[in-house]
């Protein structure tokens, strides 16, 4: 298992050793482990993604920070104070995963509703929603009666409360789901705003590829515990053995000039162009790949391109999952 990652010296969110255990069944005597020693960091200004499939403990872990639920043991800080702590909730914005808004409310009356719940006044809150309302954008939609809604304008608006009191921590439970991919593309610009502007975001989805294409770091829990945390392009990095060089070369004689060079367990030769062709070859290390360099050039053949091939996060969190269930990887 990971270790914590030291990413600032005064990160914003720091989880140590973090446990929680529910107690189920007759006389609770039935222990359910949901956090088994749970340890990151995550640093101002970061966006950092939360994965794991269900069961993993994901939901439990946001809710200890919220101080929605309290921790068995271990250490769980918000913005320098304990996890719950008052002061620390205030600059805290929260979209929760399914959430429900009054059904007789509007889209700018249920931010008022949710902006008095944050403290703001009314007037405060009608200063305010119009950009937001943009942002997300709902513009048109502020007078319209929430019940005429789809899933993902609901999924918008709640992205829009949480953002109404400029919190300087956003936690977001599945912020994309039920949006369609214009929407989602909406929503990354807009937290890549955020994030230029020194906000932090914890965010929770099981869109692999949203969070690849929007997070800075994440970690991959499983039955509550941290398999990995690190950059995003540290997990897709993780092929190792099946990891491949793919060259693309260029040619100044005919195909038999580099099938004659190509190792054995080059899987394929295709021809680009008239005197181009795409190498694949499985690599094992560095070594390797500048020794095929070497003889490639020994060869008077030119390099266009030298590419490694790498795990889309999807492969890389099914791998470690797998791996942790003990099934194949």
């Amino acid at each position: 298992m990971s270790s914590p990652d030291a990413t600032t010296a005064d990160p914003v969110i720091q989880v140590t050793d973090l446990r929680k255990t529910y107690r189920d069944g007759l006389f609770r005597k039935r222990k359910i482990e949901a956090l088994k020693g749970v340890s990151l960091q995550v640093g101002s200004g970061q966006i950092f993604g939360l994965l794991g499939p269900n069961g993993a403990g994901k939901t439990t872990l946001i809710k200890v920070l919220l101080g929605i639920v309290h921790k068995t043991s271990g250490e769980a800080r918000l913005l320098g104070e304990p996890a719950g702590h008052k002061s620390g909730r205030r600059r805290v914005g929260y979209l929760p995963e399914g959430h429900r808004i009054p059904r007789h409310l509007t889209g700018d009356t249920a931010l008022e509703y949710y902006g008095s719940l944050s403290g703001l006044s009314v007037a405060e809150t009608r200063r305010r929603r119009g950009d937001l309302l943009e942002t997300v954008g709902l513009a048109d939609w502020g007078r319209t009666n929430v019940t005429k809604y789809s899933k993902g304008m609901l999924q918008r608006l709640g992205l829009a409360q949480a953002m109404l009191h400029e919190p300087d921590v956003l936690i977001l439970d599945e912020p994309t789901d039920g949006v369609d991919p214009v929407g989602r593309s909406e929503i990354r610009d807009v937290l890549n705003t955020l994030k230029s502007q020194g906000k932090t975001i914890f965010l929770n989805s099981h869109l692999l590829q949203e969070i690849e294409l929007v997070c800075d770091r994440v970690a991959i829990l499983f039955e509550g515990e941290v398999l990995k945390v690190g950059p995003v392009t540290e997990l897709t990095n993780l092929a190792g053995d099946t990891e491949t060089l793919e060259a693309t070369l260029e040619l100044e004689g005919d195909a038999e000039t580099i099938t004659g060079v190509l190792p054995e367990q080059a899987t394929s030769c295709d021809r680009i162009g008239e005197n181009r062709f795409r190498v694949t070859i499985p690599s094992l290390d560095q070594a390797h790949i500048d020794e095929l360099v070497d003889t490639i050039r020994q060869q008077g053949l030119s390099i266009i391109s030298i590419n490694r091939q790498k795990l889309t996060l999807e492969e890389a969190f099914l791998r470690l999952v797998r791996g942790a269930a003990g099934g194949d990887s």
